[in-house]
């Protein structure tokens, strides 16, 4: 379909909203001049009423049709002063598309690419152009690939989506609204109705008279009525303009792939699901690791950490390119899934172009490290950049876990809290366990109906793994305390802890110990043993791979 009659089609379904409340404006007002002919005066004048409040979120969504600005937020603008190369090959492939360049290019920090025009007078006419760049995006790409990026967003230019983007986004958005303003108004009806239901039980069981059921399910029914009015056309809507985009993506892929080569297109789209999956881990694992410490990664270590997992896990990322998303596509996604794409682009003749640009995409910019840095100040949030920042992600993971170790309560220090009424710390526990009394505080765990009506050996057994991993949680607190833990970090694997080593310069069996304590004949002598290496023991040199996670 052409811009053209894309453009009648969005007109169309724009018009239809304004239609749509027009016809329910005058379906409530031909109800209220039948109310004028033939009700009583008392109710036609409260059914007056509704009619007014019922009309209200239409007119409003009629008359306050705003489509949402960019705001040029959330992002490191950077002029041609500052990327010279980055803008000379954005303005390079604009014009290899056939397109006016952005005005704006900002940077942001996720996987991600995107072009926004603030178009005026429902998108007749151009206005201002924003490229949104994702730094981490450039750090998993090579050179030929961000060009098949920048080549697929300039694209959307070439075909007018973005300015046609105007008429479905007021559609959209009000559509939203309106549906928004009927539900609440309906939430807010059906609590009312709640309130009062309860303030009459509360009466009739003051009076000793029998309650009834609340029941809700008429309050509000017309609100929701027309809020069902406008979610059927809002189907509808969104089924076809969401069809439209699902095409602009194949062809943009198609533009992306006749300028920057079909490899390289290919193999950005199959690039995409990787990352973004690795970028997702990244940030919960390792650049958010400290905030329960308020602490932050080095400075521009926060995005820049990101290339060294990519660097770390390539084998991983290999197996995940191979293996695209199958999910199936709904028809009210804007997009088509990304295997559908890779085929078509794949499908695609033979270009030749196999050795362009191999070199990392970050190479565009003129100093990587100055951009990740500056990058920071710009996306992270005001509270987080009062953060301490870390000296390495060595002294990052140990801080984070230190905070961890040290805010640990479990049903056990509550229940040893309860025992005996003192702190529950681990000499406490030990106490305990050698008076013999272990099993008497186990009972105070929360318990399962079956760990509660057993007894002996059987009533042990159910809670032992409990207490197990419970015991092990305050002996890994209390050696953190003392600065006895050190905690090895890996960009591979899962984080590694060592213990302070024995008087023979072996670490101890923790597992081992903790059994011991636990054990139906408990001995608490190994752990008080490990506690008294925690307090004198030195670490050995010779340490194993770890990871942070």
């Amino acid at each position: 379909m052409g811009a053209s009659l894309r453009a009648l089609r969005a007109l169309v379904l724009l018009a239809g909203f304004f239609l749509l409340g027009v016809l329910l404006l005058a379906v409530l007002a031909g109800i209220d001049y039948l109310l004028y002919l033939h009700a009583p005066s008392g109710l036609a004048t409260k059914l007056y009423v509704v009619s007014v409040l019922l009309a209200i979120p239409v007119i409003r969504g009629m008359f306050m049709l705003r489509t949402p600005k960019d705001d040029g937020q959330g992002g490191l603008a950077v002029t041609e002063a500052d990327e010279p190369e980055l803008w000379r090959t954005v303005r390079e492939l604009a014009d290899q598309v056939g397109t006016r360049p952005p005005t704006r290019i900002l940077l942001t920090g996720d996987v991600n690419a995107a072009v926004t025009e603030n178009a005026r007078f429902l998108g007749l006419l151009p206005g201002p152009r924003h490229l949104y760049l994702g730094v981490p995006l450039m750090q998993g790409l090579s050179e030929a690939q961000l060009r098949a990026v920048l080549a697929h967003e300039l694209g959307h230019y070439v075909n007018h989506d973005t300015r046609l983007g105007a008429l479905t986004a007021r559609g959209r958005t009000q559509l939203f609204r309106t549906i928004a303003h009927f539900e609440e108004r309906a939430a807010k009806t059906a609590g009312r109705e709640r309130a009062r239901q309860e303030k009459r039980n509360t009466k009739a069981e003051a009076k000793g008279r029998k309650t009834r059921e609340v029941d809700t399910g008429s309050a509000g029914i017309t609100y929701r009525t027309m809020a069902r009015i406008y979610t059927g056309y809002a189907h509808l809507y969104f089924r076809a303009t969401m069809h439209d985009s699902r095409l602009q993506e194949y062809a943009a892929d198609a533009a992306a792939a006749r300028i920057a080569g079909r490899d390289a297109t290919a193999s950005a789209l199959r690039e995409l699901p990787s990352l973004d999956a690795a970028f997702t881990f990244y940030m919960e694992c390792y650049a958010t690791l400290g905030t329960s410490a308020r602490l932050l990664p080095p400075r521009g270590e926060v995005f820049g950490g990101f290339g060294r997992l990519l660097t770390a896990r390539e084998l991983e990322l290999a197996g995940l390119r191979a293996e695209l998303p199958t999910e199936p596509v709904s028809p009210y996604d804007s997009h088509p899934s990304v295997a559908d794409r890779v085929r078509a682009v794949e499908a695609l003749p033979e270009d030749g172009r196999i050795d362009e640009g191999k070199g990392a995409a970050t190479g565009l910019l003129a100093d990587p490290a100055r951009t990740l840095t500056a990058l920071e100040d710009v996306v992270l949030s005001e509270q987080a950049r009062t953060f301490r920042r870390a000296d390495s992600w060595e002294e990052l993971l140990d801080g984070a876990m230190s905070a961890r170790l040290g805010s640990v309560e479990s049903p056990l220090h509550r229940a040893l809290a309860a025992y005996t009424g003192e702190p529950p710390t681990l000499p406490a526990l030990l106490k305990v366990i050698d008076d013999g009394q272990l099993w008497q505080l186990a009972q105070r765990l929360p318990l399962s109906e079956e760990a509660a009506s057993a007894n002996g050996r059987v009533f042990r057994e159910f809670v032992r793994p409990a207490l197990r991993k419970s015991v092990t949680s305050m002996v890994m607190a209390e050696l953190s305390a003392r600065s006895r833990l050190r905690w090895e970090f890996s960009w591979t694997e899962p984080a590694t802890v060592h213990l302070p080593p024995g008087p023979d310069g072996a670490e101890p069996d923790l597992d081992a110990a903790v059994d011991a304590a636990i054990a139906d004949v408990p001995d608490t002598a190994p752990l008080r043993a490990l506690l008294s290496y925690g307090l004198t023991g030195g670490f050995t040199d010779g340490l194993t791979d770890g990871a942070a996670r």
